[in-house]
């Protein structure tokens, strides 16, 4: 009979090894599951911001998230600044006649705005079409709209574009195409899109080529100077764009899912 009790003794401790067993793999599987739940820390800026003029831009961290804040006026010269203004310059591929009224520095009005945008953008599932207004922010610190003007085309407004592929219209000064002041047939970083992907010159990095393996929307995953490791990015497509001989600075859609610019 003692051996019996010894028996059972020995069967009940192992069935409470076992549970005890069973019940530490448990909670290391519930901690497990936990941590992928934690918010992704951000404890550096990408280094594609070190790019855009930080005296026209101010870009931090805000959780997972950066801001990017900007005055809303390029840093290069431009004849949509009046005349005594340091960055004026003379129309060139433009005329007084054709430009827009307004004047960047004597126009009253105020440009600050702010984009806020993922640290780790996704692709969305599904794309999204531009709309008009600022789409993306310019490392010049000036903004990024589409390839429409109104309601019509960009084409209509053609005349009014200064050298670098931009004028004011209705209210801030912005960029339609390849912007010449700063990225001219080349792979330098142009700005950042509201979906939080950057977009790039027409040429692709290292190789310096035009790359071939864009989506429509001039996106595609590979390396950039900000990042070797390899990244989804857009960049200019090296399509002239209608009459104009010049090409769009970024028509769309978004690939990601867009965030207001105000």
């Amino acid at each position: 009979m003692k051996n019996l009790f010894k028996l059972l003794g020995l069967v009940l401790t192992l069935f409470m090894i076992s549970i005890a067993c069973s019940s530490d793999d448990g909670s290391s599987s519930d901690d497990t599951l936990d941590n992928t739940d934690d918010e992704v820390v951000v404890t550096e800026l990408h280094p594609a911001f070190e790019e855009f003029d930080a005296d026209y831009t101010d870009i931090y961290i805000d959780g997972p998230n950066y801001v990017i804040e900007t005055i809303g006026v390029p840093n290069h010269p431009t004849p949509y600044y009046s005349v005594s203004h340091p960055l004026y310059v003379v129309p060139t591929v433009t005329s007084e006649a054709q430009m827009t009224p307004t004047r960047i520095d004597t126009s009253g009005r105020d440009f600050d705005a702010s984009l806020t945008v993922s640290a780790n953008p996704e692709a969305a599932s599904f794309t999204t079409a531009t709309q008009l207004g600022a789409i993306g922010i310019a490392v010049s610190g000036a903004f990024i709209f589409n390839d429409q003007e109104g309601a019509g085309p960009l084409d209509a407004a053609a005349g009014s574009l200064d050298y670098t592929g931009a004028h004011i219209g209705p209210s801030v000064y912005h960029y339609h195409l390849e912007p010449l002041a700063f990225s001219n047939d080349d792979g330098n970083l142009v700005g950042i899109i509201s979906d939080g992907f950057f977009i790039y010159g027409r040429r692709d990095y290292p190789s310096n080529d035009y790359p071939t393996d864009l989506d429509e929307s001039g996106g595609h995953f590979g390396p950039t100077p900000h990042n070797p490791d390899g990244e989804y990015h857009y960049h200019i497509i090296n399509e002239v764009y209608g009459s104009l001989g010049r090409y769009l600075l970024f028509a769309g859609p978004y690939q990601g899912t867009p965030n207001a610019i105000n």
